[in-house]
């Protein structure tokens, strides 16, 4: 029987790692294409077609100078090929978890700013003496707009600089609550456009409000 090491162990060991690389990225790439929506078959044939250009001259090349070598480069190739089939899935899970994660927390920035200017917004209908005379209704949460406006900025100031995606949500819903409150409190709606345009400066904010009554 011909002996095991035929080959030079390191040329055993080389093509080991050559079969182990190229069935692991044949396999995920296969299966990457085959979860595509499209599927893409062809993608999928040509990454079965260049994993065995690779693997077959491998084994085959080991088999001639060791038998034993090519039934073991053989076995791993099976056995990395099976890994690698379970294995992929859960790969992909953790991409697309670290994806949905990034994006996420861009979505909670833009919402963070957002958020910040609902709340400037609502402040000045407690801290502004002009406001508050002339639209006390802001302040009462006996009424149901203001109260539900106080319950939508209690939802998203919890869910505020936590890695959320629900943030996003519970800011639109503050703007939405602080419109609808700002509406039925009889706030014009050109206080409101001047209050949150960039630049203008809180005495020209309230020239715009006395303009409108």
């Amino acid at each position: 029987m011909p002996a095991l090491f035929e080959l030079a162990p390191w040329q055993l060991i080389a093509l080991a790692a050559v079969v182990l690389g190229a069935v692991s990225g044949t396999v995920y790439l296969a299966r990457k294409h085959l979860a595509a929506d499209a599927g893409l078959p062809d993608a999928v044939f040509w990454d079965a077609f260049a994993g065995l250009a690779v693997v077959v001259p491998a084994v085959v090349v080991s088999s001639v100078a060791s038998p034993w070598a090519g039934l073991m480069l053989g076995l791993l190739a099976a056995g990395t090929a099976g890994a690698s089939y379970l294995w992929a899935p859960r790969l992909f899970s953790r991409q697309e978890a670290r994806r949905s994660a990034r994006k996420t927390v861009e979505a909670n920035a833009a919402a963070a700013a957002r958020h910040g200017s609902a709340l400037a917004r609502w402040q000045r209908f407690e801290l502004d003496p002009a406001y508050c005379i002339d639209y006390p209704a802001m302040s009462d949460p006996s009424r149901p707009e203001t109260a539900a406006l106080i319950r939508a900025m209690k939802a998203a100031e919890k869910l505020r600089g936590e890695r959320s995606a629900g943030y996003g949500p519970a800011v639109d819903q503050l703007e939405r609550a602080l419109a609808e409150a700002e509406r039925a409190a009889g706030v014009p709606s050109s206080t409101v456009i001047a209050y949150s345009t960039p630049g203008i400066s809180p005495d020209k904010r309230h020239l715009s409000a006395e303009g409108t009554r």
